[in-house]
């Protein structure tokens, strides 16, 4: 080997430079850990103050240097990232509304054409691949219209942009300009709210151009109030209220409306449901309504509204009554019943009807409030006007959050403390159309200053100051996939994991030993450096270590030693072919370099399919194996040969076995192609019992592909499945749940109200889940308890992941493009390499039958084995695994035989050549999918319950992927030649001079 000074300096420099990359971890754990254990004892049994502390400890020495110079602060910038399922947090996509946006370009049109395409957009976008807008386009096209009409975008807000003699085109390429930089203040509004919110190392991301936004919170507890602070568009608008006598008058005569509604339903339902004088859900909110007389009957409304006594007696306060916050659908849909805004008075004509925020932390019980708009439903005055907000403190030290206006908004302010003062109404500060505060002045307030009180803690009130100084974002924002993982659960995964890792890692160096004695050794080492390398580099590039991250370093650690094995294997043949040992290590490094080289690129394209296509832990991943790869060539061509190159220098003998494997595989004689056709119908027979189970049951397929919401919830005690299954369906309809990991713990999975998306409706969703579950937790467990997620926590919800069904689509056709594209790739690379299309048809058979049969496996087995086998995009992830590791052991393959027909030319018969190379490959076959299968077993074991079906995936992958390398690859090239042969001229000798 040349240069092996160079490559002796660049190892080093190479390892100290990892070593300083993970140095910032150690440094940062270690101050965490010092910050934990002073949180602790500050406070030994409050787990919130524990947080609070630890936090202002942490940012209280963040500019100290706590070692060489380096600052906290410093070193948390350059620590290896961890992933939510190591470190726990709040992982969501946010839809932006390209809807809002247009409806705003449009300056709020309500043109029939218009509104008719934005309908038909909303329901073509439930199974369609293109982009909002451009479905968007495509609907109103249907429409006929002209985008350019006075009416939609020829106004005052698209003055200089649109006028009424543009195309629709050319109207189309102006408005694609406007989204894009709508969707960039959103995201540039968003990363100013995340910056201030004080989570470590955020993350966020535009993902694409249909208006999503990915948010990485690492470490985040409050997930509550991570949502709020996401979710919140920062509407603030200010109004004057109707007194709440008047509005109360009209609701008495809107219930005895109602009641007589419900009478007509109960004696002609069927034609009350398609009466169109009713609002579209009135019919189904009346079929709620208890049919069984009551002693006194309220009416449907008075039923669950309660009249604030206060506004009978004295009509000129706010609030008009109070209802819980599970009824307030309900009443909505009451209010804009068609028969109910009817009889309104001419004063209540363009009323607001909004509801406030529960006025105690927990509570349910929200008031109703009739705000004073025109008929296109203004405020007095909005948000816009407002320069700066902050946290503070009322004159009794509740939390508030005071506001400060500018400009114009000084004298709109004073106008309108003076009107109120002389009505002697309120006025009302709603956010996102709910009134936080209603109060009235006693005078014109002329400072340009005013509070917002209400139900707030420091924390809620700090997160309503940020979220009004970074600005309202210009459109509304909905979470259409989330993912929640509590920190214990996290923990539980890092430690999981670490010992998976370990026993795998002894297990490999052990048995690397065993089979080649001294040179196992040595190729230890290799492998050690190697794990150094991975993490150093994962440390430097910022990369983000996850769950299935660790899996694929592990899987690495597998696969890393496949050089190796090919490797020594070579140089074995050589020294039996009586070369001289220093002759059969170089001669095995050359020879086995190709093979190497063929073999890792085929894996390594694969993991960068993977990554293009996938998202979040999927990507983390493909990222370390590819890593992996790289790293692993480096360490297995060149740090293995210094040691053994360093080790023979002075003529020490180094035998490349042991006593024991001296003799395995040598002088093999299997007739691999003369048992095809049994081969043949072995494989067909398993592949027509996977295809069929596939077309009659199916697979279980995860939310990630059909939508839905999973819980994973821990009790107290073991727990029976199908039991918890029959409670749940009686309450969601639908319901499936499954052990997992500990038989004290579920996963919960439910597509109930999963069309509808928002924080609000979440919180709703979770409510409910914790009602029905209630029985089986522990007696007197409160739904904060149940829902909050906590360091030591143990019972209640451990993880929460959300997909709409929008996003779910999207997901299934990128998975599936990343498979087709995979196999594509493979086989234009494999005839590149090989220059014969019948070697790329013999491996591709070999990918797909692989593949076929692991999908049977998991059709057949799915409601069989004791863990989960969803298919989900870990799944996916397998898949590509298990084609990247086929074709790694066809490839070997492969290569022995082009080498012998270029070395023997068509002087031998090609049958009896294919033979000779499979059986010269055998021991690095076996030897290879060996230690991959200890590694696997080894996290399948160990590992974390949420990616046990990955390596289960991945362990009949290997078992079947060496299978196919010596029955299906190679049978089928040999088929397809049909006796013909590859003919190639024989290479000539090389002479030594």
């Amino acid at each position: 080997m040349q240069n092996k000074g160079l490559i002796r300096v660049f190892a080093l420099i190479f390892g100290l430079v990892c070593l300083y990359q993970l140095s910032f971890t150690y440094l940062t754990n270690k101050t965490e850990d010092e910050a934990k254990a002073y949180a602790v004892a500050q406070a030994p049994t409050d787990a919130d103050a524990q947080d609070l502390i630890e936090r202002t400890y942490l940012d209280s020495i963040g500019a100290n240097p706590i070692f060489a110079g380096i600052t906290y602060n410093d070193a948390k910038e350059k620590e290896l990232n961890k992933g939510l399922d190591l470190k726990g947090g709040i992982n969501v996509i946010l839809q932006i509304s390209i809807r809002d946006i247009l409806g705003g370009l449009s300056n709020n049109s309500t043109d029939p054409a218009f509104i008719a395409a934005l309908d038909a957009t909303d329901e073509a976008q439930k199974d369609s691949q293109n982009t909002y807008f451009e479905d968007f386009v495509t609907e109103f096209e249907k429409q006929g219209g002209q985008l350019a009409s006075p009416d939609i975008f020829a106004n005052v807000v698209l003055e200089d942009k649109v006028n009424t003699g543009m195309s629709n085109s050319e109207v189309a390429t102006v408005l694609e300009g406007e989204i894009t930089e709508t969707v960039g203040s959103a995201f540039e509004t968003l990363r100013n709210r995340i910056d201030k919110f004080g989570v470590t190392q955020p993350n966020i991301q535009s993902l694409g151009d249909n208006g999503r936004i990915l948010v990485e919170l690492p470490g985040a507890k409050d997930i509550d109030r991570v949502r709020g602070l996401l979710e919140k568009t920062a509407q603030l608008e200010f109004y004057t209220t109707h007194y709440a006598g008047e509005a109360l008058n009209y609701l008495i005569g809107a219930n005895e409306t109602l009641r007589t509604l419900v009478a007509a339903s109960e004696k002609k339902e069927a034609a009350v449901a398609q009466d169109s004088t009713l609002d579209d859900n009135v019919s189904d909110l009346l079929k709620d309504v208890d049919e069984e007389e009551e002693e006194q009957d309220f009416g449907p409304l008075f039923k669950i509204f309660s009249p604030n006594q206060q506004a009978v007696q004295f009509s000129q306060v706010p609030t008009v009554g109070f209802a819980a916050v599970k009824d307030t659908a309900t009443i909505n849909s009451y209010l804009r019943n068609p028969a109910v805004i009817k009889q309104r008075p001419a004063s209540l004509r363009y009323a607001k009807f909004a509801w406030g925020v529960p006025e105690e932390e927990g509570a349910d019980i929200v008031g109703l409030y009739a705000l004073e708009s025109n008929r296109q439903g203004a405020p007095y005055m909005d948000g816009d006007v407002v320069n700066d907000s902050r946290q503070q403190f009322t004159q009794t030290q509740q939390p508030a959050v005071g506001l400060d206006f500018e400009g114009q908004g000084v004298n709109q302010w004073a106008k309108l403390t003076r009107e109120v003062a002389q009505k002697g109404n309120a006025i009302a500060i709603a956010l996102d159309g709910n009134v936080y505060s209603a109060a009235t002045a006693r005078q014109e307030i002329k400072g340009g200053s005013t509070e917002i009180s209400g139900n707030f803690t420091v924390a809620s009130a700090q997160d309503l100051a940020t979220v009004l100084n970074a600005g309202k974002l210009p459109a509304s924002a909905k979470i259409i996939q989330a993912e929640e993982i509590g920190p214990s659960l996290g923990q539980e995964a890092i430690n999981s994991g670490i010992l998976s890792f370990l026993i795998a890692l002894s297990l490999v160096l052990i048995w690397m030993v065993f089979y080649y004695g001294k040179a196992g050794g040595f190729a230890d080492i290799a492998l050690v450096v190697n794990i150094l390398f991975i993490f150093g580099v994962l440390a430097g590039l910022g990369a983000v270590l996850t769950l299935p991250g660790i899996a694929g370093i592990v899987l690495t650690i597998g696969m890393s030693v496949d050089a190796n094995v090919l490797i020594f294997e070579r140089i074995k043949e050589e020294i039996r072919k009586g070369k001289s040992q220093k002759d059969a290590i170089k001669d095995g490094f050359n020879n086995a370099l190709s093979s190497i080289l063929d073999a890792n690129i085929t894996t390594f394209l694969t993991a960068l399919i993977l990554f293009l296509f996938g998202t979040g832990p999927v990507q983390g991943f493909a990222t370390t194996l590819m890593i992996g790869i790289a790293t692993s060539l480096f360490c297995a061509i060149f740090i293995t040969r210094l040691f053994i190159d360093g080790y023979g220098k002075n003529g020490k003998s180094l035998e490349f076995a042991t006593g024991m494997t001296k003799n395995l595989f040598v002088n093999n004689n299997v007739d691999f192609l003369g048992k095809r056709k049994i081969a043949y119908a072995i494989s067909g027979v398993l592949i027509v019992g996977g295809l069929a189970a596939l077309l009659t049951g199916g697979l279980d397929a995860g939310i990630d592909f059909v939508g839905g919401r999973t819980y994973t919830v821990r009790f107290d005690q073991p727990m029976n499945a199908q039991e918890v299954e029959d409670a749940l369906v009686a309450d969601f309809g639908s319901a499936d749940v499954k052990t997992f990991g500990a038989d004290n713990q579920l996963k919960i999975t439910t597509k109930y109200r999963i069309d509808e998306t928002g924080t609000d409706i979440d919180a709703q969703v979770e409510q409910q889940l914790f009602t029905s579950l209630t029985p089986f937790l522990p007696s007197g467990m409160s739904y904060a308890a149940f829902a909050k997620s906590t360091d030591d926590k143990q019972v209640g919800k451990m993880e929460y992941y959300m997909v709409g069904p929008t996003i779910a689509d999207d997901i299934k056709k990128g998975a599936l493009f990343a498979v087709i594209g995979s196999l594509i790739v493979v086989f234009l690379y494999i005839l590149l390499r090989f220059r014969r299309w019948q070697f790329s048809l013999g491996a591709v058979a070999a990918v797909f039958h692989d593949v076929l049969l692991v999908l049977g496996v998991f059709a057949i087995f799915k409601n069989i084995m004791p863990f989960d086998m969803e298919v989900d995009q870990n799944f996916i992830a397998a898949i590509l695994t298990v084609i990247g590791y086929s074709l790694n052991d066809t490839v070997v393959v492969f290569d022995r035989i082009r080498e012998y027909i270029k070395e023997h030319g068509s002087t031998r018969g090609f049958g009896k050549l294919i033979n000779q190379a499979l059986n010269s490959t055998l021991s690095r076959t076996l030897n290879t999918s060996v230690t991959t299968l200890i590694v696997l077993l080894a996290i399948f074991f160990l590992g974390a319950p949420s990616i046990r079906g990955l390596m289960f995936a991945l362990i009949v992958g290997v078992i079947v992927g060496t299978y196919s390398s010596l029955f299906i690859a190679t049978p089928v090239m040999f088929d397809t030649v049909q006796k013909k042969g590859l003919k190639e001229e024989k290479e000539e000798e090389e002479v030594e001079a």
